[in-house]
């Protein structure tokens, strides 16, 4: 752990590339509000607090969780102390890569009905993977013909592990993962949009009550709280980051009522619309929790 967390210190305050195929590593001093997409997502010092949905998750050290399809979440970030940022590292998981190593993997007892958002503690076999899979960042020469067998192994670890049926899960290209996949890819192109719930569920081949229950399991949303958290997020960045005023904001992102924003604002950020952008550009932001990162959200 401490020659992992010496080698993320390199990291900056977003999601860093290493040069390294689909992995990334993060120096965080900011609040964790950001849309994630699929990942293997691993804390190595401080931690993290999700909101997703109507779960509130904390995430410690040597802890970590898997994200099975595009995720919008709200939280913030817990330094380990004194000159200890928040550290992490985030694997990108796609269905291909894990369904070549399906062909060959014998399943594994140990797989639960966890929530893919639980923390898991991680194993000293996968950390030891994680190791081997950094130090590559000063080895380009090996890094080509290592990082592919490393990343493999990865991922066998997470096939073995808790959360080990979500992967096969998402492996799955006619499995109920991929039918919720293809409704949060279109609410985030559509987000701004108003929406019936039934010609959703047609479009992933469900019924209405099987699309409500495996959406919700999938993001601990429903599809209407889902599109919600999309654009509270993006209204967000661009209160934060453009000139616009809160109103014109909240028509952008698909609201009619700009007094019905300002309350769900509140209600997920702590605070009014313009008083958290005022926070944030005054000279003492830097200083405050609720400061956010431009790196950190996604359009």
């Amino acid at each position: 752990m401490d020659e992992l967390r010496r080698i993320v210190m390199r990291a900056e305050n977003r999601w860093t590339d290493t040069g390294l195929p689909r992995v990334a590593m993060v120096q965080a001093e900011a609040c964790a509000n950001q849309v994630y997409q699929p990942m293997m997502h691993l804390v190595l010092q401080g931690a993290k607090t999700l909101s997703i949905g109507d779960q509130m998750v904390c995430y410690g050290p040597a802890t970590y969780f898997l994200v099975p399809v595009d995720v919008p979440a709200a939280g913030e970030i817990h330094p380990g102390g004194p000159d200890q940022p928040y550290l992490a590292i985030s694997l990108t998981l796609n269905a291909d890569t894990i369904a070549s190593l399906l062909l060959e993997e014998l399943e594994s007892s140990e797989s639960t009905a966890l929530s893919c958002f639980s923390p898991v503690p991680a194993p000293e076999e996968l950390l030891d993977a994680w190791l081997r899979m950094l130090r590559l960042i000063d080895r380009p020469g090996e890094a080509a013909v290592l990082a592919p067998m490393i990343e493999r192994e990865i991922r066998f670890r997470l096939l073995q592990g808790p959360l080990g049926g979500i992967l096969r899960e998402m492996a799955r290209p006619d499995g109920r993962l991929a039918q919720v996949r293809r409704a949060t890819q279109w609410i985030a192109e559509h987000y701004t949009e108003p929406f019936r719930v039934e010609p959703l569920a047609a479009m992933t081949g469900m019924s209405v009550a099987a699309f409500y229950r495996h959406f919700k399991a999938i993001t601990a949303m429903t599809p209407i709280q889902y599109q919600k958290r999309l654009r509270l997020l993006r209204a967000r960045w661009l209160l934060l980051f453009e000139t616009r005023n809160a109103a014109s904001i909240a028509f952008a992102v698909g609201y009619e009522s700009a007094s019905q924003f300002s309350r769900e604002y509140a209600r997920l950020f702590g605070m009014p619309p313009a008083k958290d952008a005022a926070t944030f550009k005054s000279p003492t932001g830097a200083a405050n929790p609720h400061r956010a990162n431009p790196a950190i959200y996604q359009n």
